[in-house]
């Protein structure tokens, strides 16, 4: 087998580069299966994931004095690399899933894997607001359960009416002083146990019909304050707030995946409780792209773990 042959069919093939999927690198080289990790570089994010938007993590285990999310994802593939993983920064622009090996293409090149992990992730909504960006760790986050600890005795917003947003507001009310809770709505999307729930919390007010219009900066660019207005009377206001939680929900990256593998109704890739494999033998999905729960980076960690174990034991029954 000529080398070039060799760089183009590979054992397993690793499409995202966040902790689920360089977890599986980790494990996959280690049993001598050589995997190739595709980055992707625009697709849900920058590679790495939401971690390289993540300043500080202090709830990895391990890291008693925290670390940062892109140091944490550059000792992940360091590990991997060390072991014999091979990477492409590239995007995977379509996959063939009909038959073995699959198909992986990129932008550049096309690869051949006889069995494949997917770890896309997920990506989290924002309002689409202008200059959002800036304000991303910097006041604004999409993950209270992540950044929550960093906003202790401070009034922060949640912006949502979802269950998402009333398990995000109890959450922040552990370590905030007062949660402010902006829907667009005279009444939430939520649970009605979920519902109750947040209305019984003295900790959490309700701003009913009403939405974001702007961020508003301090002198040091961190968010110190919303421009409202209520979508009913059109009056607007100023709410000083020290962090704000958007909780809109998550889009996992499956576009790829649609007509080819199972997804549930939001989207996500299916697995068993018990198993990474998907619906098509041979592809295995961990991390966000299959977990609409926990995601939190830890767990994206074990997926990967799971999944580079479940492909390696399918290869071999392949044999």
């Amino acid at each position: 087998m000529s080398s070039e042959k060799e760089k183009k069919n590979r054992r397993i093939v690793i499409i995202g580069s966040g902790p689920a999927g360089l977890t599986a690198a980790i494990y996959a080289s280690r049993a001598n299966l050589r995997p190739l990790v595709i980055e992707g570089v625009s697709a849900g994010g920058p590679a790495g994931g939401q971690l390289m938007i993540t300043t500080d993590v202090e709830n990895y285990p391990g890291f008693p004095e925290s670390v940062t999310g892109p140091g944490l994802v550059e000792m992940f593939k360091k590990q991997a690399a060390r072991f014999g993983t091979d990477f492409i920064l590239d995007d995977v622009s379509s996959v063939d899933l009909s038959k073995r090996p699959f198909r992986v293409k990129t932008t550049e090149e096309e690869f051949l894997a006889d069995a494949l992990v997917i770890a896309t992730g997920a990506s989290a909504k924002y309002l689409g607001l202008p200059g959002e960006k800036d304000f991303y760790n910097r006041g604004l986050s999409a993950c209270a359960t992540c950044d929550g600890a960093f906003f202790k005795g401070k009034h922060v917003a949640v912006i949502g009416g979802g269950d998402t947003a009333m398990e995000e507001a109890q959450y922040l009310t552990r370590m905030c002083s007062k949660v402010s809770v902006i829907h667009r709505r005279s009444e939430l999307r939520a649970s009605k146990i979920m519902v109750d729930r947040a209305k019984k919390n003295p900790k959490i007010e309700f701003v009913w019909n009403t939405v974001v219009r702007k961020y508003v900066g301090d002198d040091k660019g961190k968010i110190a304050g919303l421009e409202l207005e209520n979508v009913e009377t059109k009056k607007a206001s100023e709410m000083p707030i020290g962090g704000v939680f958007i909780a809109i929900g998550h889009e996992p990256n499956t576009k790829l995946f649609k007509g080819q593998l199972d997804l549930d109704e939001t989207g996500y890739i299916v697995t068993p409780k018990t198993s990474t494999a998907t619906s098509v033998p041979g592809v295995f999905a961990s991390g966000d792209v299959q977990d609409s729960v926990y995601r939190q980076a830890v767990t994206a960690a074990g997926t990967g773990c799971m999944a580079a174990i479940d492909a390696e034991r399918w290869l071999e029954e392949q044999e």
